[in-house]
């Protein structure tokens, strides 16, 4: 495979006839009746052109067909790439993966070619690190090296995953393992399997693995020549799906699980549709996100499922000097009725947002035990603008932490020194939130922002939380909280530290609490509450 560097508060009803419409170059424009996303335009607040669906030529090949066996033993890489190579000679088509436990390497797309997955089909990737070699790419927002991904395709057009089978990592062969995770018993059976200990509770599956966890952490990575990077491949595990610069792609209907770190990763592709499909990762796998939507444009989650032991939906943009460089964002993204279970957070926007996040609708979603479930993360140095966000109709039950988060100090402190805003200060500002239920949370609503460029110009209406402890703003301007209720079982139900330009209506509380809204901070200025809060 060749190496490669990746390259106020006001809402608006947008006329469907304005929409343009994207057309996949292998079919003629269909009717606006015939496309199933046309209602997830309706009140849209941004424009956005009217995706469609890639349609493929008629030509199918099985894998079985070009060599393929499926006893889950014989290994396929061959076979899928011959099935690749015969369907692109004929100018696309569909590449049919029948019932079966299809054991293989590396999988490389090519335009106009829809890998179907028949029911009962599974996809297993080899653990054979040999299999996957290194390359260059994008991981965590930052040019580096990386095994190369399972499944992965470079400036593709026309290109699907679908079906009602599955496709498995077998990502317990790469991932290390943190000892609190997991059972004890579980924890001795993988320790007795092989691989290293770093300390008595920090597992890697091999030598080479814990070697790169020594030598990444220290930063030195770009002083490693060949060699360096040879003697810790076992370290640089890949997403399990990686396009980059894909245009007109769907993912429909098939389960993905157990990667050997995100699961899928679309990197500056163009007309994204992900639907209806089913993510998959152990509560404990490390780096194990769902889908991370990275520098992409024109994208559509609607009707999927995630339970992962990371993110579960992630936008990114790149992280740092290189993500301003591209200066790619993501923008005009609809998400709709998704489900997610186990995950750091439900929606997330960050950490490695430096090429800036723009025209997101998140809707009609449920966050069933995540730890956070709408979280925005980023901290100084990254930059970069988040703008316009619009979440709307969220359900949210035993959330770990707190249902709404924004942290501006990911993996970093405060300080008593404050810099100048420049172009590495992050920005987060226009967010709209409309009707969230969340029930048994720990704390209701974290906001952390920067001294030098505060969270600015967030509209939160129709919101219930039932939580342990109340809402905390900190840093925060231009905040309007209409209809909003916040049962805290302790301590005050808002707390403002530093705060500016707030204005609360319709609030209600727990009765039972003495001090409902507490407010420090010398910056605080500007803040209107009801009048049953006045007295408190």
């Amino acid at each position: 495979m060749t190496n490669f560097f990746c390259k106020k508060n006001t809402f608006c009803l947008l006329p469907i006839l304005a929409l343009i419409t994207v057309v996949s170059t292998n079919c003629s424009k269909p009717s606006s009746e015939e496309n199933k996303y046309i209602s997830l335009y309706k009140g849209l607040s941004f424009e956005m052109p009217l995706l469609e669906r890639p349609v493929f030529k008629g030509n199918k090949v099985y894998l079985n067909e070009c060599g393929g066996v499926s006893d889950g033993k014989t290994l396929n890489t061959e076979a899928f790439e011959k099935a690749m190579s015969r369907l692109s000679e004929k100018g696309g088509g569909t590449l049919v993966v029948p019932n079966g436990i299809w054991l293989t390497g590396p999988i490389v797309f090519r335009s106009d070619i829809n890998l179907h997955l028949e029911q009962g089909a599974l996809i297993l990737f080899s653990s054979d690190y040999n299999l996957y070699p290194l390359i260059k790419t994008v991981y965590e927002g930052a040019e580096t090296y990386r095994c190369q991904s399972p499944i992965s395709g470079h400036n593709l057009e026309n290109i699907a995953i679908t079906g009602k089978g599955a496709i498995n990592g077998w990502g317990e062969a790469w991932r290390p393992l943190k000892k609190y995770k997991v059972t004890e018993a579980y924890w001795d059976d993988v320790v007795k399997s092989g691989g290293k200990l770093k300390d008595p509770n920090l597992w890697y599956p091999s030598k080479k693995a814990l070697k790169g966890d020594s030598i990444m952490a220290n930063n030195l990575q770009e002083t490693l020549d060949e060699e360096g990077w040879q003697s810790i491949k076992d370290y640089l595990r890949p997403v399990m799906v990686n396009f980059v610069e894909c245009k007109n792609v769907l993912l429909e209907d098939v389960l993905f699980e157990n990667s050997p770190s995100w699961n899928i990763h679309p990197l500056m592709c163009e007309n994204l549709i992900i639907d209806n499909i089913k993510v998959r990762n152990p509560a404990y796998a490390q780096n194990g996100d769902g889908v991370d939507i990275e520098s992409c444009k024109n994208v559509i989650v609607i009707d999927c499922s995630f339970d992962v032991g990371d993110d579960a939906i992630c936008i990114k943009s790149g992280k740092g000097d290189s993500g301003r460089r591209r200066a790619r964002p993501t923008e005009n993204v609809i998400i709709a009725n998704c489900r997610v279970f186990n995950g750091h957070g439900g929606f997330v926007v960050g950490s490695e947002m430096s090429g800036g996040v723009k025209n997101v609708s998140v809707s009609d979603c449920q966050f069933m035990g995540t730890d956070v479930g709408l979280r925005f993360k980023s901290a100084r140095g990254r930059g970069g603008v988040v703008e316009n966000i619009y979440i709307r109709n969220i359900n949210m039950l035993n959330i770990v932490n707190e249902p709404l988060s924004f942290d501006l100090y990911y993996f970093t402190r405060r300080t008593d020194s404050v810099p100048s805003a420049d172009e590495t200060t992050p920005v987060f500002k226009n967010i709209h939130i409309n009707g969230v239920i969340a029930k048994n949370a720990d704390k209701a609503m974290y906001f952390s922002g920067l001294p030098e460029m505060n969270i600015s110009d967030i509209n939160i209406e129709n919101v219930i939380i039932s939580s342990r402890l109340g809402a905390q703003l900190s840093d925060v301007r231009n905040v309007f909280f209409k209809n909003v209720e916040i049962y805290a079982t302790e301590g005050s139900a808002l707390l403002l530290n530093d705060v500016k330009n707030i204005e609360v209506s319709d609030f209600k509380h727990s009765s039972s609490r003495k001090e409902i809204v507490k407010i420090s901070g010398d910056k605080s200025e500007n803040i209107l509450l009801p009048q049953n809060l006045q007295s408190q």
